[in-house]
């Protein structure tokens, strides 16, 4: 399609959202992005509808077809309730869960969610403001719905929004109930067959009753009590980042008996322009700055923060410098399922039947600790969503300790079914007050467990690539590593590659193919050398974006080479980034 083409399709597309079918302010923007000598802001609201992808919803919000708002956002629902009104056609009331986040216009598009719902004949559970992602998924399994929405972007920039979809275990949409609700998204092609028009007696507000209960379950996930008690005074600076986390986590932290919260006032400000960050994601150096700076005027034992809807964490520790630093997302999983293998094993609790679940681009390290553990470990595809699908499967089987992704993101419970922060910043102030009660900072007790179980380093590597070129320019990254396959990387020779597309793993020694058993393909392609270098290549699901997850492995002899073994590392993590050519 030439650029001609192109402008003449979004300009007659958008010539649709003049009609009255669309609110005054709508048109005006639409009608300015008209005008407008420089056509990209058009181009880019209208060459595509915004997709209702497996996860629901995400996108930059204004006016077009491609963008965050009222309209894309009933379309959506519309869409979502057609089809439940056919998967639970046997109820004679079907129930969902509506939350949201701090953003802006979060609360005008959980509004319309409940709105359209209710007009629908569904009963709606609408919270009365902002709440952290994982309580909506609570709120569903607590009260019986069938589905759920909750209106959040995470940790993404002020001017994206988003919609995340929930079936009735709690957990994100999978198959076939993803497909279908996309097919059914995809039959509303008119704006007039939204139903705005609400219900109010369909809609009930909830609020404090659901948060002091989520609360109480979330307490009964603690493994040493007495150790909280003894630590209660553990210094403890926590941000919520503008974010959904700040009434609730610091009842939490409460909740387990540490009463020393020292906050980052600033940023206890709840706002989706988000005012002191630049990004308000936590596992970015520059959005932990202001509690960092906090924690060095008190001599914090720990800083946690969680982000904007509170699913994901962020951890800073002490390193052997005596500096504050920033855990990454895999050594917060370690971390938590160490403490969580290792404490239950303590307590006499392993009976046999126990397992965790980490994503497949997750550290090795932790399948290492698993099996000296004697614990069985699932390696499922990032995203909460396969994590509960395998603790759906594993219901009634088997007991489940945790599981989380190296994205920052863990889960310690089975009442909840996405990533909790409410849950996991609590239980990594007990493991803070665990070591620091046995004579170690949690530095100590990282090194510790490389000594035991072997070292690893991890790089994340995030390459953005914003609009339609630049979503060409990814399918043409992901198409070159696959028919140029790499023969060795930093120096190691690769041994096997796993194609999550196909479903293949081919061992390069051999020739040998054998089959990958997992739910479903995924566009994710993985490299593993002799050295025990694994690469993980994958394109973002909701961002534009394609990631890169590098990690190194080795042995580390003794606490005093820790550093040196960091910097042999880091060396060698940049010198694989630049022979991936993104260095």
């Amino acid at each position: 399609m030439t650029n001609e083409d192109l402008l003449k399709q979004v300009t007659a597309k958008a010539q649709l959202w003049l009609s009255d079918s669309y609110d005054t302010d709508t048109q005006q923007q639409v009608q300015k992005m008209l005008a407008a000598d420089d056509k990209t802001e058009l181009i880019e609201s209208f060459y595509k509808d915004l997709e209702f992808g497996t996860g629901g919803l995400r996108g930059i919000m204004g006016a077009g077809s491609n963008r965050m708002n009222i309209y894309t956002v009933g379309a959506a629902t519309q869409g979502l309730a057609n089809y439940l009104k056919e998967a639970f056609n046997d109820l004679n009331q079907i129930k969902v869960v509506v939350g949201h986040d701090v953003r802006n216009n979060s609360r005008l598009f959980a509004e319309t969610v409940a709105n359209i719902f209710s007009a629908n004949g569904i009963k709606v559970y609408l919270f009365e403001g902002p709440r952290p992602t994982p309580e909506v998924s609570y709120a569903i399994r607590h009260l019986g719905c069938q589905s759920g929405v909750n209106i959040t972007a995470s940790h993404n920039p002020k001017e994206y929004n988003g919609y995340k979809a929930y079936w009735d275990d709690g957990a994100q949409v999978i198959s076939p109930h993803d497909v279908n609700i996309i097919d059914y998204v995809n039959r509303i092609s008119s704006v007039d067959e939204i139903k705005f028009k609400g219900n109010p007696e369909l809609i009930e507000t909830i609020g404090d009753k659901i948060d002091a209960e989520y609360i109480e379950e979330i307490h009964t996930l603690s493994l040493s009590p007495e150790v909280d008690a003894r630590q209660h005074d553990l210094k403890i600076v926590y941000t919520p980042i503008h974010g959904t986390g700040r009434y609730m986590l610091p009842r939490s932290i409460s909740r387990w008996g540490f009463d020393n919260i020292i906050h980052v006032p600033e940023q206890d400000v709840m706002s989706g322009d988000f005012p002191t960050v630049d990004s308000p994601n936590p596992e970015n150096p520059s959005a932990m700055a202001m509690a960092i700076k906090k924690a060095e005027e008190v001599d914090a034992d720990i800083v946690l923060a969680s982000d904007p809807d509170a699913d994901r964490i962020g951890v800073v520790i002490k390193n052997t410098k005596g500096k504050y630093a920033l855990l990454n997302g895999n050594q917060i999983q370690i971390i938590f399922l160490y403490y969580l293998m290792v404490r239950n094993a303590e307590l006499g609790k392993i009976k046999g039947d126990e397992y965790i679940v980490k994503t497949i681009v997750t550290t090795e390290t932790i399948r290492k600790i698993a099996d000296k553990q004697n614990i069985k470990m699932f390696d499922c595809y990032t995203g909460f969503k396969w994590i509960a699908m395998v603790m759906r499967e594993m219901e009634g089987k088997g007991r489940y300790l945790g599981g989380g992704e190296e994205s920052y993101g863990f889960l310690p419970e089975v009442f909840v079914r996405d990533k909790d922060s409410v849950s996991s910043i609590p239980l990594m102030c007990e493991i803070a007050a665990w070591a620091k009660d046995k004579g170690m900072t949690m530095n100590d007790m990282l090194i510790e467990i490389y000594k035991t179980y072997g070292y690893s380093k991890e790089l994340g590597i995030s390459v953005v690539r914003k609009g339609k070129s630049g979503a060409e320019e990814i399918v043409a990254m992901m198409k070159n590593y696959r028919e140029n396959p790499m023969k060795e990387i930093a120096g190691s020779k690769v041994i096997t590659i796993k194609d999550f597309q196909n479903l293949e793993q081919k061992d390069i020694l051999t020739g040998d193919i054998t089959k990958l058993e997992m739910p479903t393909t995924s566009n994710v392609l993985q490299y593993f050398t002799q050295d025990g270098t694994k690469v993980s290549i994958r394109p973002s699901g909701t961002e534009p974006k394609i990631k890169f997850y590098i990690e190194v492995h080795d042995t580390l002899d003794s606490a005093e080479n820790y550093d040196a073994k960091n910097e042999w590392a880091q060396a060698k993590l940049d010198l694989i980034a630049k022979d991936l050519g993104i260095a």
